[in-house]
């Protein structure tokens, strides 16, 4: 019965993507003639409303001829239908065969972990399951190896750049003497204060 309903459901998804790339993009009407008002859907309500009236020349409304079939209606791509889950026991009640977990976002890691190793032991798919590794002894010291590796390529590019820096730095002769010839002159020019104007 199961392997029936879930061929039936792969149909039915197939069917709901074909679906999707004919549907046009829905835009609120006037939307391209005002800035102010955005594309976001509304639907059209005047009496004299040519998108209501479906008018010849004018975009398409939203309507039930562009749904999908029934089956695949609230399915994940996956062909599963989503449960969110916040703890343990929730992942305990879920259906493998038909169902899949989405952990709630206010989960916090420890949870997390508890909740993907549950689904993992009653083969219940997780849509955001995200890895929780904790390092071992063995997995720390490859790591520390490829640090080492990676710190002479780093030293030999901080020794290019001091190069190119301190070639920079150095300047010619007549350079430094022009430098040292020209007198500094201050930004500030002496305004007469109002007090002090000559009548």
């Amino acid at each position: 019965m199961v392997t029936r309903k879930t061929s039936l459901t792969k149909k039915a998804l197939q069917i709901r993507k074909r679906a999707k790339n004919k549907k046009p993009e829905f835009a609120r009407s006037e939307s391209w003639r005002y800035a102010k008002l955005s594309s976001s859907w509304r639907r059209p309500r005047g009496l004299d409303h040519k998108m209501r009236r479906k008018i010849k020349g004018w975009p398409p409304t939203v309507s039930t001829g562009y749904k999908g079939p029934k089956i695949a209606r609230g399915l994940h791509p996956s062909g599963y239908r989503e449960v969110i889950v916040h703890n343990v026991q929730e992942v305990a009640v879920l259906d493998p065969n038909t169902q899949a977990a989405r952990i709630a976002h206010t989960v916090g890691r420890k949870k997390r972990g508890q909740i993907i190793a549950e689904a993992r032991k009653k083969k219940i798919a997780v849509l955001n399951a995200k890895e929780i590794k904790e390092e071992t002894a063995e997995e720390k010291i490859p790591s520390e190896v490829s640090e080492e590796k990676v710190q002479p390529e780093k030293k030999a590019e901080k020794q290019k750049r001091k190069t190119a820096k301190a070639k920079k730095e150095e300047k010619t002769p007549t350079e430094e003497k022009a430098k040292t010839e020209k007198p500094k002159q201050s930004r500030k020019t002496s305004k007469p204060k109002k007090g002090t104007e000559k009548q």
